[in-house]
């Protein structure tokens, strides 16, 4: 893991009023290089060729800077990190980010300061490690099966690192566990590597929701955790592409062929009844707190929960996104929660660039980055 020292003597280097933000364009960049706009940073897109089209279409949240490579992984090469370096560039991971240049390549070999904590992708990467995580927080999980003699409900089996979805299927015997994985393999969904790092768990029935957080240092509020406070931000829900629509087919028995499948293609908003907010409210701040004993200074900056909402009103939480996510795309000008905490619209992009920005003020950058 690249060492805190390394990194504040990183800080100490930058020049405060210069400092940019950079990300790679995919994901969330679109919002994050808007939300550090609006707040007055430079903004740094790290993109391949084929991509920049898209973000030079889009004229207020295009990066003011490119730094162009083939492969994403080739961020690590020295000459990309020296002008990230050279441009007193904070870097903001995503889903994408933490996939394409890779979790341990990011731990040991970039040496750039990130916002937000590094140990936070052990626990986000490794599902043994988040469960432990979820139930340090004492909060409802699903049951999981650590081998698949065990199956004796219906199950969703997931693997491995920020696929949205891909590969991911449901079984509810071992039996019908192993013909999946084999059609799994024919097809190239899933490999040998992925079957290693795969969780079998509990289907829970019950209702989607995807609560955004975000974890501040810089701002004290109602919601205390750790040394600072905890944000609701916004509520999505994801589209999946197929099992969203198989409704559509009248009689799905006479398409053997068609199997379910859960890869995420966008997302809708969603608002809860006001009377669950205590409890989304009381999730964020368990899941926060356990994180500040796990891995102090704890979950840094955006996260998100993947939960279920039972017909009984509890919430069932999966897994933690210990970044930014892709349903926060949905409030670019801000959510039906983030109007109540800012007299600004305030999108997570920006709430981000809001707290490196405040952080700077208060000489903390430090605080905030690794």
């Amino acid at each position: 893991m690249i060492s805190k020292e390394e990194i504040s003597g990183t800080i100490k280097r930058y020049r405060s009023g210069k400092i940019t933000i950079g990300t790679i364009c995919s994901h969330s960049a679109l919002q994050i290089f808007y939300g550090a706009r609006q707040e007055g940073f430079k903004t740094i897109g790290i993109c391949t060729p084929d991509r920049r089209f898209v973000y030079e279409a889009f004229r207020y949240a295009r990066p003011d800077y490119y730094i162009i490579l083939d492969d994403y992984k080739d961020l690590v090469e020295e000459r990309f990190q020296e002008e990230l370096l050279r441009r007193n560039a904070v870097v903001i991971p995503h889903g994408s980010f933490v996939e394409y240049v890779g979790a341990e390549n990011l731990k040991k070999d970039f040496h750039v300061p990130i916002y937000g904590n590094r140990s936070a992708l052990e626990f986000e990467g490794d599902r043994r490690k988040m469960r432990t995580w979820l139930q340090e927080a004492g909060v409802r999980v699903p049951r999981e099966y650590q081998d698949p003699s065990e199956i004796d409900r219906l199950c969703i089996v997931k693997f491995h690192g920020a696929r949205g979805g891909r590969g991911f299927f449901v079984v509810d015997s071992e039996k019908k566990y192993r013909e999946k994985v084999e059609i799994g393999v024919k097809k190239g969904i899933v490999n040998e590597s992925d079957l290693e790092k795969r969780t079998i768990q509990e289907l829970v029935v019950g209702v989607r929701y995807y609560p955004q957080y975000f974890y501040s240092l810089m701002f004290q509020g109602e919601v205390k955790a750790g040394e600072g406070r905890v944000e609701l931000l916004g509520v999505d829900r994801r589209v999946e592409s197929n099992v969203d629509d198989l409704y559509r087919i009248p009689k799905p028995e006479d398409s053997p062929g068609i199997e379910p499948s859960y890869v995420i293609t966008g997302n809708i908003p969603a608002v809860l009844r006001e009377s669950l907010l205590p409890r989304v409210l009381d999730l964020g701040r368990r899941v926060t707190e356990a994180s500040v004993k796990l891995f102090p200074p704890g979950i840094i900056g955006p996260f998100c929960m993947e939960t279920i909402c039972t017909d009984s009103l509890e919430f069932v939480t999966f897994e933690v996104s210990a970044r930014i996510v892709a349903g926060t795309n949905l409030y670019p000008g801000g959510s039906p929660y983030s109007c109540y905490l800012f007299s600004e619209p305030m999108s997570t992009g920006r709430r981000i660039a809001l707290e490196i920005k405040e952080g700077i003020r208060k000489k903390r950058l430090i605080d905030l980055v690794s």
